[in-house]
């Protein structure tokens, strides 16, 4: 949230923080909804190969600064794209709670969070071949307000991107070398800093 003056916005959107603080600058996404489309693809991809590196003995081991399991993470990275494929195919709002859901107790190993990751990958795959045609400038509605759908899009390729840099991080953490992390021109040109982790 930020606040000036008695009043305040909540600091989910950038644009909505740039217009509220009266700058001049430009907010929207700097990659185009195909090009967004295709760092989807190597995200889920790259999130698939180090999923299935983690030994199922760490999934209960919690993350610095905050209450989730790796388990947790690990399923969350693929649960922010089946958010905004529901909301997508609804029509309906985005709700925060989709998109922090946790894994059913039957999700129990790394084995069968790629299951599931593989199945999200195949469900933006299929609705990204019929979404060309959709406009993206169009409003849709979320949990933090009004947003274009390329800005949906672009924050659910940033937010999961952010967390496959961190499930490299937990590998390297194991004594692990992860396989094929994402690289700095996978990330290049959405809004993340070179912070992998939130400050406690």
């Amino acid at each position: 949230m930020v606040a000036r003056a008695g009043r305040y916005v909540y600091a989910q959107v950038i644009k909505d923080v740039v217009e509220f603080l009266g700058l001049d600058e430009s907010t929207g996404p700097k990659l185009s909804p195909a090009q967004l489309a295709g760092r989807s693809d190597r995200v889920l991809t790259t999130a698939l190969r180090l999923v299935r590196q983690m030994p199922d003995a760490l999934l209960d081991n919690q993350l610095p600064h905050r209450p989730r399991s790796w388990r947790v993470l690990m399923h969350h990275i693929f649960q922010i794209h089946a958010a905004f494929i529901e909301a997508q195919r609804s029509g309906k709002r985005l709700e925060y709670e989709v998109l922090v859901a946790t894994p059913p107790e039957t999700m129990r190993t790394s084995r069968d969070i790629a299951q599931f990751g593989e199945q999200v990958h195949s469900d933006f795959s299929r609705w990204w071949q019929t979404a060309q045609s959709l406009a993206f400038e169009a409003s849709v509605d979320t949990y933090f307000g009004q947003t274009t759908r390329h800005e949906m899009l672009e924050r659910t390729v940033w937010h999961s991107a952010q967390h496959v840099r961190q499930l490299a991080a937990l590998l390297e953490q194991a004594g692990i070398s992860p396989d094929a992390p994402l690289s700095p021109a996978d990330i290049d040109g959405l809004p993340l800093t070179d912070k992998i982790w939130d400050e406690g």
